[in-house]
C-alpha cells in the first residue's frame, strides 16, 4: 500500500482540513508518512541571512521567496514566506504541506519542511536554479537569451508526465487546479518541477464523477465548466495544461492586458487559427529563430494536442497519459 493510499481518509483532513489546524496536529493524525522536517523561524532566518534582501528570489500575492543555505547537509533550499494578510491562508499552507508529503515524482517538486511558529507560515522546498518557467517566456530583453524549440518541448513532456503522475498513480487521484507557467520550476538542465500545491483536490472516489468545490485559480487558465458549475474533474486539469502548452508555442501569457482587447485572451486569441491548419504558423513564438523553428508536422501535432485540451466539451479533451505519449513523440523526433 502506497503511503497516499493508506491515507485515503485524508480527504476530510486535506480537501476539509479545519483552517485552525496546526502543521502538529496533522502530524498526529496518525499518518507517519509525513517525510517534510518541521523548522523553527528562527533555523530558516539563520538559512536566508535573515531574509536578506540579496537572497530574495522572487515574490507574488503569496508572499516571498528567498534562496537560502541549509547547514550541515550543504543544500540550496527556496524558502517560501507567506504573506499572512495575502490569498494562500491556513488551509492551503497545510493543504501543500500533506500533499507534497505524500506525492513523489521527479516532475514535483520536493517538500524538504515547513514552518508554523507563531504567525509565520513558510514552506522550505529544493532549489530550483533556473527558477520559474515564466521568467523565460514573457517580457524577456532583447539581450535576454531565448528557450528553444527542443526545450520548450522537454518542459511540456516533463510537465505532462507531473500532471499523468496526479491523475493517474495518486491513489487517490489528485487535481492540481493550478497548472500554470508561473508554477513550473526548472532545474539547471531545464526539467521542470510542477510546484504550488495550495489548491490541489483529492480526486472523485467510488461513483462520482467531479468534486464540488468554490470556483479557484487562475484567470485565464480555468476550464468553463468549472467556472459555470464548480464541478471540478481531471478535465478541468487538461484544459489548464492546454493553455500552458499554447503559453509554450506561443510566447504569450494567458491574460495579457497590454494586448488589444481582443487579443488579450489567449485562447480567445488562437481560435481563428486553431480552425486552419494553414495558419499554425502565425501561433509559433516570433523570438525563435528560423533555424529554430519546429518541422511542420512538430508544430501541427503540438498545436493539435493544445486545441484537444482547451476543447470546450471536456469529454473532447484528452486524458494526460494521451497528451505525455503525443508529446513525447515530438521530442523523440527533435
Amino acid at each position: 500500500m502506497s503511503c497516499f493510499s493508506c491515507f485515503a481518509t485524508s480527504k476530510k483532513i486535506i480537501n476539509g482540513v479545519h483552517p485552525t489546524t496546526s502543521p502538529e496536529e496533522v502530524n498526529d493524525t496518525g499518518n507517519r508518512n509525513i517525510k517534510a522536517r518541521n523548522f523553527t523561524y528562527r533555523e530558516l532566518a539563520s538559512c536566508t541571512r535573515n531574509f536578506h534582501p540579496n537572497c530574495l528570489l522572487g515574490e507574488g500575492g503569496f508572499g516571498r521567496v528567498y534562496k537560502g543555505f541549509l547547514e550541515p547537509s550543504s543544500q540550496n533550499i527556496a524558502v517560501k514566506q507567506l504573506d499572512r494578510t495575502g490569498f494562500q491562508g491556513n488551509k492551503e499552507f497545510l493543504v501543500e504541506v500533506l500533499m507534497l508529503s505524500l506525492l513523489d515524482h521527479p516532475n514535483l517538486v520536493d517538500l524538504i519542511g515547513y514552518c508554523s511558529d507563531g504567525q509565520q507560515r513558510l514552506l522550505v522546498y529544493e532549489f530550483m536554479s533556473n527558477g520559474s518557467l515564466d521568467n523565460h517566456l514573457f517580457d524577456l530583453d532583447p539581450e535576454d537569451s531565448h528557450m528553444n524549440w527542443k526545450t520548450r518541448m522537454k518542459i511540456g513532456v516533463g510537465a505532462a508526465k507531473g500532471m499523468e503522475y496526479l491523475h493517474n498513480t495518486a491513489n487517490p487521484p489528485v487535481i492540481y487546479r493550478d497548472m500554470k507557467s508561473s508554477n513550473i520550476l526548472l532545474d539547471e538542465d531545464y526539467n521542470p518541477k510542477l510546484s504550488d500545491f495550495g489548491l490541489a483536490k483529492l480526486g472523485p472516489l467510488g461513483g462520482d464523477v467531479h468534486v464540488s468545490t468554490r470556483v479557484m485559480g487562475t484567470y485565464g487558465y480555468c476550464a468553463p465548466e468549472y467556472i459555470k458549475t464548480g464541478h471540478l474533474t481531471a478535465k478541468s486539469d487538461v484544459y489548464s495544461f492546454g493553455i500552458f502548452l499554447l503559453e509554450l508555442i506561443t510566447g504569450r501569457r494567458a491574460i495579457d492586458t497590454s494586448k488589444l482587447k481582443k487579443d488579450q485572451i489567449l485562447v480567445d486569441w488562437v481560435q481563428p487559427m486553431l480552425k486552419d491548419k494553414r495558419r499554425y504558423k502565425e501561433l509559433l513564438d516570433p523570438v525563435l529563430q528560423e533555424d529554430d523553428h519546429p518541422k511542420t508536422n512538430e508544430l501541427n501535432q503540438g498545436i493539435a494536442i493544445a486545441a484537444l485540451c482547451v476543447s470546450e466539451e471536456p469529454m473532447v479533451r484528452p486524458i494526460m497519459t494521451e497528451v505525455v505519449r503525443a508529446l513525447s513523440s515530438i521530442s523523440i523526433d527533435l
